[in-house]
Order: structure tokens, then sequence, then C-alpha cells
């Protein structure tokens, strides 16, 4: 069967078998490269039609590991020695094509979660948790606990007493972290941490209308972007956010997490987008709303917990940051009419305005997404709506 875009179910199902039938091809043959391909277009499908989030490679394993409740040591013959599976389950060890065959056909985990690319996960274990090791003057300066604790050396003579339980709701969620590269060992876990605690307890105070997971979708997000138009349109976007039940929260990001925005769920809670306005300027603040509105369209139906944390300009190498990215520039600017500005020139500013009109957006919108296409960041600097953004949410 020759490999081909699938349109319909039975073409799906069709296309599964061929992935279960070419599981046991060698490393680096043909039919090793067909599997990739087969792979890749069930994905495809499955992205299109089944929108859920499938768990990364490693947390299959972990899941597969607790049913009969299997030891680290019974996983050796499925990927060859002791030290690889202890590097393989703390993530500093991607799996090879030859344990993905072994782990599919030893433990029956699909092959198309074993193949999907792995992501950065957090510790939330409260063994390792060293409670002093948290950014505690930056919490107390914050005001986080208001006027129960008035210096961070009282935080930190009674952090396990309060930090435990102000955390204690978000320590199981899973969480998928967005980074770049040359970053990946300079944030600081704890400080990432405090984030998303602070953000969960801001969205907990606020009241929200039902939320109606199959009303988040393009047209929703598109006419979110449309609110740009208008000088409180960030405002405003929060207002339709809480009547579509979904909470809206702003939290300044913690010294070395550099964060930009998450989508955040917690089983039998409504979602929760929290940005940290880390650039104060109107495209910044609409992609990432966007994309963090587009996270909650994709992978946050489920009634599940489950966390996206980005950064702006990360490494765009997990398939869900992927397709956020496109759902939310097709939401806010479709490719086809974007292609009509054309890349081959600078559009003059009188052209951005008028293109800007047409689709009902604010011109920063679209400046913002030249200046990023094009690598160009000294163009447009007068439409992009520098320090407009957090004048409006400060209180």
């Amino acid at each position: 069967m020759t490999p081909k875009l699938i349109k319909t179910e039975s073409e799906y199902e069709n296309a599964l078998a061929q992935v279960d039938a070419l599981m046991s091809a060698r490393p680096n043959s043909p039919e090793t490269e067909q599997l990739e391909l087969w792979v890749h277009l069930v994905e495809t499908y499955e992205d299109n039609h089944y929108p859920i989030s499938m768990p990364d490679p490693i947390s299959a394993i972990r899941f597969r590991m607790e049913q009969p409740e299997m030891r680290p040591a019974e996983l050796i013959p499925y990927i060859g020695s002791k030290s690889k599976v202890s590097e393989i389950l703390n993530g500093k060890r991607q799996l090879s094509l030859n344990m993905i065959q072994k782990l599919h056909k030893g433990l029956g985990i699909p092959a198309d979660v074993l193949l999907s690319p792995p992501v950065k996960s957090v510790s939330r274990s409260t063994d390792c948790i060293h409670w002093a090791d948290f950014p505690l003057a930056e919490m107390v300066k914050r005001r986080w606990f208001g006027d129960e604790i008035k210096s961070s050396r009282e935080l930190r003579d009674r952090a396990e007493e309060i930090l435990s339980p102000y955390f204690a709701p978000i320590l199981p969620v899973s969480v998928h972290l967005r980074q770049r590269v040359d970053d990946q060992h300079s944030f600081d876990e704890n400080a990432l941490l405090a984030w998303e605690s602070r953000a969960w307890h801001l969205a907990e105070k606020q009241i929200v209308d039902h939320y109606i997971p199959e009303n988040i979708n393009q047209q929703f997000i598109t006419d979110v972007a449309r609110l740009s138009m208008l000088d409180t349109g960030p405002l405003l976007a929060k207002e339709m956010l809480a009547k579509s039940g979904i909470h809206m929260v702003i939290e300044p990001n913690m010294p070395h997490t550099r964060l930009d925005g998450a989508a955040m769920r917690l089983e039998g809670n409504p979602p929760i987008l929290a940005l940290t306005l880390r650039y104060d300027r109107l495209d910044y603040f609409w992609f990432t709303l966007c994309h963090e509105l587009a996270h909650i369209a994709l992978h946050l139906k489920r009634d599940v917990s489950m966390h996206f944390l980005d950064e702006e300009d990360a490494n765009g190498d997990d398939q869900r940051e992927l397709d956020a990215d496109r759902l939310a520039s097709e939401a806010m600017i479709p490719e086809s009419v974007w292609l009509k500005l054309g890349k081959n020139h600078i559009p003059s500013k009188k052209d951005i305005m008028a293109f800007a009109s047409k689709l009902r957006i604010h011109p920063a919108i679209v400046a913002g997404r030249y200046r990023k296409e094009s690598g160009n960041f000294k163009i447009y600097t007068d439409l992009i709506g520098n320090r407009m953004v957090k004048r409006l949410f400060e209180t």
C-alpha cells in the first residue's frame, strides 16, 4: 500500500495497520523510512480529527510500568542496560528505533506514542522539594500571601507550612515546557512551579461562566483577535474568555523563567490562560493570547490536568506547539490571505494599515508577523503598539 494523505476513517484504519506491520522493520532499512512516513500521516490525521494530546513516550512507559507494578530493572530487555533505563526515564536520552520496536512488541505501547517527540517535564515530587530554594523574597515582594507573611525570612522559617498547601493543587499536573535549547540549563524549576501556583490561585478568585469545549475553535480565536481593533481590546478579550468559561490571569514572569504564557487545566476545573506580559507590546500580546487559546482548543478539550508553558522565541520542535502556532496564525491571518500581502518586499505603513483594516485586526498583528517572518525587527516599530498593554491591567 502506497503512503498517501489520509482523508477517511477507513484510510486511517488501514494506515494504523501499516504502522503495526512495519514495526518489525530493521533499523535504517527502507521499511523503517516507510514506517516513519506512515506514523507522520497518522499523526496528521489524528491532529485534525481527534485533537486530543497523546502522552509523550516517557509518560507512556511509566504508565505501562504502573499496571503490573514493573520495576525499572525489568525494562532492561527492551532498553539495553540499567544506566540506559535510568537515562530514558529521566529524559536524558532519547529512545532509539530499536528500543521503540522492542517496547511496542514487548509492552504493547502504541508505536505512534513512542515515536512522538518527548517533551520537557518538570519534577513534581514533594520528596525533591527544598523549600529554601524557592524565590521567597520575590514572592513576599509581590505580596502573594498578603499580610500573613511580612518578610522572606519569615517565609523561609515557615516555608513548608505555607508553600506545601499553596503548591499542592498543581503538583500532580503533567507539564509541557517549550523552551529555547540554549536556556535549558538556566531556567529555575522552583520559580516555574511558584509562577504556575500563583496563576492557579489568581484564577481561583475569578468567576467564569460554564466552559463548553466545543465552542473554543478557530472561529472563536478569530473573534477574540478582532477585539484588537479597540483600544481596550485586551480587557475585552478577558471578558469574552470569562463568558466562555476560561480564566485569564496576568502574573509577571519570575526570575530565570522567561515565560510568555501558559494554557493550564486542572481536572474538574475550567481552563486557565495565563500571561506574563514580558514584552509590553500589542503584537506580542495578541499572538501569545491566541497561541494559548489554540492550546486550549486543541489539547485541553478533555477534562484532564495538563499545563502548556511557552517561551515566545522557543524552538518549535514539539508537534503540539507547531499545531498551536499554526492555528493561532491561521485564526488571526489566514495563510491564503497573508500570501497576498507579499513576502518578497517590505509593505509600506499604508499597506499594513489597509491590510489590517480589511481583516478587522490591529495593525500591530500584521506588523509583528511580518517582523518575525522576515527576521527584521527594526521595521514597523511605530506599529507594534509599544507600552500599550500593561497599563490596561494595572490596578
